[in-house]
């Protein structure tokens, strides 16, 4: 089954912070920040990110690879080259594909006992 190209080239997740603390001690309850990416197209997705900070230049590029047909949920904790992002910084991203894709940020913040997910599409440009 083929399907036809969907999402866009470029999106913008203005709001980014890894909340510095975790109430649990498990992969699934460490607070973190994700942009889910959908490929559903034919051909890999070649990212590129780019992180802008409020008082220091951009990081990046920090590059991945989605493959056709699939989804990656990027914890942007797990960015480490050119530089790991620093939690407790607020900070935006531009993600930038060779094909469509369609991104989401999630943030999962367990400081807390009561934990808190934000969910939200993010902003695709042109």
């Amino acid at each position: 089954m083929q399907l036809d190209p969907i999402g866009k080239l470029r999106w913008a997740i203005a709001e980014g912070y890894i909340p510095p603390q975790s109430t649990g001690s498990g992969r699934e309850t460490v607070s973190h920040e994700t942009a889910c990416i959908l490929n559903a197209g034919d051909q890999p997705a070649q990212i590129a990110i780019t992180i802008f900070f409020k008082d220091r230049s951009p990081a990046g590029p920090y590059r991945v690879t989605v493959a056709a047909r699939r989804t990656l949920h990027l914890r942007f904790n797990d960015l480490r080259d050119p530089e790991p992002i620093p939690p407790g910084t607020d900070y935006a991203s531009v993600i930038e594909s060779d094909v469509p894709v369609v991104v989401q940020h999630t943030r999962l913040d367990s400081r807390q006992a009561e934990l808190a997910l934000l969910s939200t599409i993010a902003y695709g440009g042109d």
